[in-house]
């Protein structure tokens, strides 16, 4: 993985905590002009997540004799340990920490449902989110994970344009399930393929190592998620976001041996998962006790950085490590 591309996710993962934190602290009431800005445009490192799963998994399998039913694998020993983790420890705090979570309601079925990354309506009645709230975007990417082990099938040259026209398929042309089809029917799900798109021309040498082009690139994409509205979402925060991806492989040559960037690029899956714990657990601390609500954050955020690195040692490593090794045949793995 690129340096520069892992720091840009651990941004992304830390734009979406402070967009929550304005959530669950404020209740999107913004507190001066960055609390408005998180507010606004804090969710569109969601956008850049998508962006970055694209070109991941495009390179990750480029070259590579690779079945679908292994790269399937793959992925969901990357995925699934610590989603279904998190996910069971959200349940418990519903459960059984009531106070923290007053909005949220544990259903078994629906529970089970988001255990399978199947979407479907909170009973806490805000919409179609899984037990996990911010796992909404995994469905998602499990979507994209199947259709791209279709693509598998076919040689590298075509894959964009056959996972396209599957993306295409699934989320507009078939419409037999209702409100499922509802939610995959957004424009989001196409920035996966501006993803692929970037790791193609990356590949063909068409993203060469600059500076001022790059960093002109970053505050030309930065203005624009600014001024422009998140809809339509694949065109207004889905190509800047883009940008923004391609503009940071530019920079590689830059922060290529800094380790500290690795390492929060390596956390950030984590830090996406546990954050909305850890700050829903903050926020009723603050509220109950008086505790000055940025003070908090402060705590919040070491708490998260810490939890986020010792979920990516102890979590996501370790168990992707044993269950790779106990389809590859290798027990040192």
């Amino acid at each position: 993985m690129l340096i520069s591309v892992q720091a840009l996710r651990a941004l992304a993962a830390w734009a979406v905590v402070c967009h929550h934190f304005m959530q669950i602290f404020f209740d999107f009431e913004a507190r001066g002009p960055i609390g408005q800005l998180f507010i606004d445009k804090g969710a569109v490192g969601v956008d850049i997540f998508f962006v970055i799963s694209g070109l991941v998994i495009f390179l990750s399998t480029e070259g590579k004799a690779l079945p679908p039913t292994r790269f399937l694998l793959y992925r969901l020993f990357r995925i699934v340990p610590a989603y279904w983790l998190y996910t069971v420890l959200m349940a418990l705090l519903v459960v059984f920490a009531r106070p923290l979570l007053p909005d949220q309601t544990v259903d078994w079925g629906h529970l089970l449902l988001s255990l399978l990354f199947i979407p479907t309506e909170n009973p806490g009645g805000y919409g179609i989110y899984p037990t996990l709230n911010v796992g909404w975007t995994l469905n998602y990417e499990m979507l994209f994970y199947v259709l791209f082990a279709w693509a598998l099938l076919f040689r590298l040259q075509v894959r964009l344009l056959v996972v396209a026209a599957l993306l295409f398929a699934v989320c507009q042309a078939w419409t037999g399930f209702g409100w499922v089809s509802a939610f995959y029917r957004s424009d989001i799900v196409y920035e996966f393929l501006l993803g692929i798109g970037i790791g193609m021309l990356y590949r063909r040498g068409w993203i060469r190592p600059a500076l001022w082009l790059p960093l002109l690139g970053i505050g030309a994409a930065l203005v624009a998620i600014y001024h422009l509205p998140p809809e339509p979402r694949l065109l207004n925060w889905g190509v800047p976001s883009a940008v923004l991806v391609m503009a940071s492989m530019a920079l590689e040559r830059h922060v290529e041996r800094n380790r500290l960037l690795k390492l929060l690029g390596d956390c950030s899956y984590s830090v996406y998962l546990m954050h909305v714990l850890v700050l829903s657990a903050g926020g009723y601390l603050a509220r109950r006790y008086g505790i000055n609500p940025y003070l908090m954050f402060i705590v919040c955020a070491l708490a998260i950085a810490i939890g986020s690195w010792l979920s990516y040692e102890w979590v996501e490593k370790r168990s992707y490590q044993w269950l790779r090794a106990r389809i590859d045949g290798e027990p040192g793995a």
